[in-house]
């Protein structure tokens, strides 16, 4: 670890596990995947996180990885209070009442179908980026839908952890 790693990995990296772990659960749900990044402190960088990161999640298990969908809420639907959620799904805050009602029905069905909520990465897409998203992939099988909420979560843990790493 040199001088210029970034505060708030600093701070993660020398923190009691309890607390490194509360702040892994406001990046990721999945305690399997909190349970290898833990298991791998200190990290040199945020790189190395990213890095550590993106391997526990190409790990998970079907449970694993439904326990870190049960943290994401659904599109359109920010948890009341939770800054993260608001800010992620900034692209339907300006969202027309016509566009809300699709992306609810699309999500009811698509959740009917798998069985979970869509999961996207959310951050920096329109609501109509999102609702034509959420049309795409509503189509494709479980295995493939199962890749696809895989790498979301890999991008949505990734932009979580730059926070993480800064100190935001």
């Amino acid at each position: 670890m040199t001088s210029s790693t970034a505060p708030g990995l600093t701070r993660f990296n020398t923190a009691e596990e309890g607390e490194a772990r509360a702040a892994l659960h406001e990046v990721c749900a999945s305690t399997a995947w909190a349970d290898q990044l833990l298991g791998r402190r200190p990290y040199a960088d945020a790189a190395a996180l990213f890095t550590a990161s993106d391997a526990a999640m190409a790990e998970l298990g079907e449970a694993d990885l439904a326990e870190a969908m049960a943290g994401h809420p659904p599109i359109g639907r920010p948890k009341p209070g939770d800054p993260t959620s608001s800010r992620e799904q900034r692209g339907m805050s300006g969202a027309s009442e016509e566009l809300k009602a699709e992306m609810l029905e699309l999500n009811l069905a698509y959740q009917e179908k798998f069985g979970h909520v869509f999961l996207i990465c959310a951050t920096g897409l329109s609501g109509d980026q999102m609702r034509d998203a959420l049309r795409d992939r509503i189509d494709n099988t479980p295995e493939r839908e199962r890749e696809n909420v895989r790498t979301e979560l890999v991008k949505i843990n990734r932009i979580r952890l730059t926070r993480l790493a800064q100190g935001a």
